[in-house]
């Protein structure tokens, strides 16, 4: 079964995923309440449609409900008429947050097996940090690097800084050794 993400940066929005499909990831051991996809609607083109996982303590033959999610001309979204939403994301935040009339919060996106199985987290690299008051200010305000100049800091970085000290019109001489 091929599913492809409509975009990359939300990963509850979906295309090509029907209503049975849906509900299937839905139903997987790994999703709990309020775990969610949006998809394109079968039945309506160029509308969405909201599912969500509500499991209950009762044998509930169906716990993933679905919502129409309609748009308006000017694209701004809604389930309910009397609250609009600029965008999708919009949406999800707000019911993200509060029910407002769904069966439940939305919690968490859908897990799907292969495209949520955990990345290798980046590991940051610092950078040495640069001592200031090892730094005269004739290093930074000099104009021209000549070959022999080691500086750590760079001509953009001094540009940056002599900019400030005449917008300031600094007095302080703490730079100079």
């Amino acid at each position: 079964m091929w599913i492809t993400l409509l975009y990359f940066c939300y990963r509850w929005l979906y295309t090509g995923i029907s209503r049975s499909i849906a509900e299937e990831l839905l139903r997987h051991p790994s999703n709990q309440t309020g775990a969610f996809m949006i998809r394109e609607s079968e039945t309506n083109r160029d509308s969405y449609s909201l599912s969500i996982l509500r499991r209950t303590s009762s044998s509930d033959m169906n716990p993933v409900k679905h919502y129409r999610i309609y748009q308006l001309e000017n694209s701004w979204v809604y389930i309910s008429p009397g609250l609009t939403f600029p965008s999708l994301h919009h949406l999800v935040e707000h019911y993200s947050e509060s029910p407002d009339g769904l069966c439940c919060r939305l919690t968490v996106p859908c897990f799907i097996q292969g495209l949520d199985d955990p990345r290798p987290v980046p590991i940051p690299v610092r950078r040495p940090t640069i001592n200031w008051k090892e730094i005269s200010r004739s290093v930074i305000l000099k104009r021209k690097r000549t070959e022999s100049d080691n500086s750590l800091v760079s001509e953009g970085l001094r540009e940056a800084i002599s900019s400030y000290l005449q917008l300031t019109e600094c007095k302080d001489h703490s730079w100079d050794t």
